[in-house]
């Protein structure tokens, strides 16, 4: 790219991280981090999209240097509290004030949402958008939660299944959000599984290991989303599949299925197919039946669709998604899917677009767009040739 050109996209950057809650120093030194990385990645590996790669990365290197900050701050304040000399706890800090935090005074929604945002370290935009809810609810919920445990001391732990609860959200964030938290969220998951050898706890480990399995084909060369039928299964790692269909396996064996068991199982038959003709799609909606019957979850019911619409056909898929609330998350992506493979590219087209402008983040948001541009490029060619 001409640097003059380059040059030109750096006010406009720094304008955009700006917005998204950056002060000016900090979205200056992002942006001038990211440039540095441009000028390493593009020569071998030039972006299609130049800003908004950049606004990614700055964005990106931003948050990387707030947590940095705050760890740094963290750590300070833990040296001078520092205990006297004594016996090393067994238990990790982590994972127990994950428990603490999940306090009994607390509802169990407003203990989530406290967890995730004292502990798990997610922003209250990422806590709503988890809870399907607006960011000023999201918000008055956690002040609730303080308040109501500002003079207590936390000396009574919470439940196993609240805690499972925060570390299922902070892997789905870690998974496909903004910030990497899947690792953590994955080792505490281990770790208490092991402390309490609960059959949810095991069930959310195995649902982890599989997903995170399928993590490096997940995005293309250039930063892309890679649908799940489209992603090259070589790239999965056996491994970590291996370890979680055996987890599952061990948990569903004490017969007292949970929603994050029927979860991996959902998983793991995903994982068990060779290519994505060969995906079990009529045992994947038995799956989703226990799942609704299990929660009653309105996205458990929208991922249900696509299911339906898998193994008996895209009518029945349409009759399923008509008995859904088209305010849910992701509704237009799903019915967009359900009416192309109905055979109404026009309507598909419209339904992609409008997913794009509801999307939670860049990459999803730019896949949407590549759908519907795909098929009104169809469209305009039925168009100009017509039978």
């Amino acid at each position: 790219m001409d640097d003059a050109v380059l040059r030109g996209l750096i006010p406009e950057v720094i304008t955009v991280v700006c917005r998204r809650g950056a002060d000016f120093p900090a979205a200056e030194d992002a942006v001038q981090e990211a440039l540095v990385e441009a000028l390493r990645v593009w020569p071998d590996d030039p972006p299609r999209d130049p800003k908004g790669w950049l606004v990614t990365v700055a964005w990106r290197k931003f948050l990387d240097a707030v947590r940095s900050a705050s760890s740094r701050r963290t750590r300070e304040e833990l040296v001078d509290r520092e205990p006297p000399p004594g016996p090393v706890p067994s238990t990790d800090d982590t994972l127990q004030l994950y428990f603490l935090c999940a306090h009994p005074s607390l509802s169990a929604g407003s203990a989530v949402a406290l967890t995730l945002r004292a502990v798990g370290g997610l922003t209250t935009r990422q806590i709503a958008r988890a809870y399907l809810v607006p960011e000023a609810t999201m918000a008055q919920r956690i002040s609730r939660a303080k308040r109501t445990i500002a003079g207590v001391r936390l000396t009574e732990p919470g439940d196993v299944a609240t805690v499972l609860r925060v570390l299922y959200l902070v892997f789905n964030e870690g998974y496909s959000g903004e910030v990497d938290l899947a690792d953590e969220a994955i080792r505490l998951t281990r770790q208490l599984a092991a402390m309490t050898r609960h059959e949810e706890a095991a069930g959310l480990l195995a649902l982890m290991l599989l997903h995170h399995a399928r993590r490096p084909a997940r995005t293309d060369a250039e930063g892309r989303l890679v649908p799940l039928e489209a992603q090259d299964r070589s790239l999965w790692n056996t491994r970590l599949i291996a370890e979680g269909v055996g987890v599952l396996q061990a948990a569903l064996a004490r017969d007292r299925l949970g929603e994050y068991q029927a979860q991996a199982a959902i998983a793991a038959l995903h994982a068990d197919a060779r290519t994505a003709d060969e995906t079990d799609w009529v045992q994947i909606v038995e799956w989703y039946d226990e799942l609704v019957r299990l929660t009653d979850s309105p996205v458990a019911r929208l991922n249900r669709t696509v299911a339906v619409g898998q193994a008996d056909g895209a009518r029945a898929g349409l009759a399923a998604l008509a008995e859904l609330d088209p305010a849910l998350p992701r509704y237009d992506a799903v019915a967009a899917w359900v009416h192309e493979r109905d055979g109404d590219p026009a309507t598909a087209a419209r339904l992609y677009a409008e997913a794009a402008d509801a999307a939670p983040t860049i990459p999803e948001r730019d896949h949407l767009t590549r759908q519907a541009e795909r098929l009104n490029a169809q469209l305009g060619r039925g168009a100009r040739h017509p039978l």
